[in-house]
């Protein structure tokens, strides 16, 4: 495991941007289509915002998710649609290489939904997990004390009472968001030291979900100062 800190959430975002586009050329150098599963939250959109083609070819990337709200197709609060807004529209991805969650309205259940969703994921470790977590510790719609922490057959499952609105979720388990060569958590806010140093320190999945993410290669915490304030050694 391997944590990085910066100034500030700008600096950090920044970072971020930088790093995702090396990865993709990194890959793509290797003549394969890359595989990233994107996250929500404030970091990462800020991240998003500044990422530019360079030399990775976006139109060569497969896009999923970690979870998603269950609202309808557009919706603001959906974490595909803040991402389309950000940058995918820009960079110009194509649709069929963006494998969006089932929204509200698709005439499944949610339980149906999420099963379909899992069987359209890669056999293929991703190449790049992008998570953030919550102040509660967190990451995509796993939740502290929720039973959805402990699935190990399902790749992605129904939340029916999130603790954050909405209340209706997508999420990948463990098992899928752990299938993955790197696990990047991307952290920024004075609100979310406690829950890092918890994650990094005496934490359990239980209590603090971040503390279950783990890459098959590496697993990097990306945090801001203001993030990595009640780190201790």
């Amino acid at each position: 495991m391997t944590v990085q800190v910066w100034p500030n959430a700008d600096v950090l975002a920044r970072a971020i941007a930088h790093r995702i586009t090396d990865r993709l050329i990194r890959v793509q150098g290797h003549g394969r289509r890359p595989s990233i599963v994107l996250t929500g939250g404030t970091i990462a959109i800020e991240a998003y915002q500044h990422i530019e083609a360079g030399e990775a070819d976006w139109t060569d990337v497969d896009v999923y998710w970690g979870d998603e709200r269950f609202v309808p197709e557009g919706h603001d609060d959906r974490n595909d649609q803040q991402a389309r807004d950000a940058f995918l529209d820009r960079l110009g991805v194509p649709a069929e290489r963006v494998h969006a969650m089932p929204a509200h309205g698709c005439d499944l259940s949610m339980a149906d939904a999420a099963d379909a969703y899992a069987a359209s994921l890669p056999t293929d470790p991703f190449d790049l997990v992008l998570l953030g977590m919550g102040p509660d510790g967190h990451i995509a719609s796993l939740f502290p004390g929720f039973p959805q922490l402990h699935e190990t057959a399902r790749r992605a499952v129904e939340v029916l009472d999130s603790p954050k609105p909405p209340p209706h979720r997508i999420s990948l388990t463990y098992p899928a968001l752990n299938h993955a060569d790197s696990v990047w958590l991307l952290v920024s806010g004075e609100g979310k030291a406690p829950a890092v140093a918890r994650a990094l320190g005496t934490g359990t999945i239980e209590d603090t979900p971040a503390v279950g993410a783990r890459g098959i290669a590496e697993t990097v915490w990306l945090l801001d100062e203001a993030a990595a304030s009640e780190i201790t050694a």
